[in-house]
């Protein structure tokens, strides 16, 4: 049931930022986007000084740039959505390179991306900066209800249990000749993941009551008390401090 392995995500180094409590970071970052999400768009120079902020955490936190770069590519997706907006929504239209397109598509798709890329970027550092179990700890201390962190320990816990039972399951269906080519091994595809959902819910029931013989009721033990100075929450206000700043900046200027 140990946790304490360091998680792909994490990036193991010194700094301040790695050093603080992680109930301070996820504080941080939660007030950090909200005030990204509350500045209007046509602000167009906030969000630059957004960027810079955050740029300046992860130098404080010695992640580097490419790293941070190739895991934005998950809101790709929520990039190509934002794309597609100045062509199909309705409004004003404005010629751009000879396009016909959308004056409000144009500024939702600049709203989506600016305000989506600043908040992914903010979670890759956090996550980067932080162990997995050190964020559950966190989300305890901020009194998140005991039964998500309870769904989201479990499922970091045993996401690679089931990931490597998804692993011996291809290996064996390779090892008799199977390859998936079209839809007629669709059934196979579907038969596996049932298998795969049972053996997961039994191994769910096993652990249950594995936990129970061994007096758990409903609220797993905390191990280890996180605390934070009035250093460490004044060094981790910094970012949304600074970021209320150039709000409030932008709210009196217009």
């Amino acid at each position: 049931m140990g946790a304490g392995h360091a998680h792909r995500l994490y990036l193991a180094a010194r700094s301040p930022v790695h050093d603080l409590p992680p109930h301070c970071k996820i504080a941080a970052v939660f007030c950090f986007v909200l005030v990204v999400v509350s500045t209007p768009r046509e602000a167009l120079w906030a969000f630059g000084l957004y960027a810079l902020l955050l740029a300046l955490v992860a130098g404080a936190a010695r992640v580097p740039a490419g790293l941070v770069l190739r895991r934005l590519l998950i809101e790709v997706p929520f990039v190509a959505f934002a794309l597609l907006m100045p062509f199909v929504a309705r409004g004003e239209r404005v010629d751009v390179l000879g396009l016909s397109l959308s004056e409000p598509g144009l500024w939702g798709a600049w709203n989506i991306l600016a305000k989506g890329t600043l908040g992914v970027a903010a979670s890759v550092l956090l996550a980067s900066t932080t162990e997995l179990r050190a964020l559950l700890l966190g989300l305890q201390r901020l009194r998140m209800p005991q039964q998500l962190v309870q769904i989201a320990s479990f499922m970091l816990r045993y996401g690679d249990v089931i990931t490597d039972e998804m692993r011996r399951m291809r290996v064996a269906r390779a090892s008799r000749g199977f390859t998936a080519r079209g839809v007629r091994h669709w059934r196979v595809l579907a038969t596996s993941a049932g298998a795969l959902f049972i053996r997961s819910y039994e191994r769910g029931e096993r652990v249950h009551l594995a936990m129970v013989s061994r007096g758990y009721t409903g609220a797993m033990p905390v191990i280890d008390e996180v605390t934070a100075t009035r250093a460490q929450w004044a060094y981790a206000a910094a970012l949304p401090l600074a970021a209320l700043a150039v709000r409030l900046t932008g709210w009196m200027l217009t």
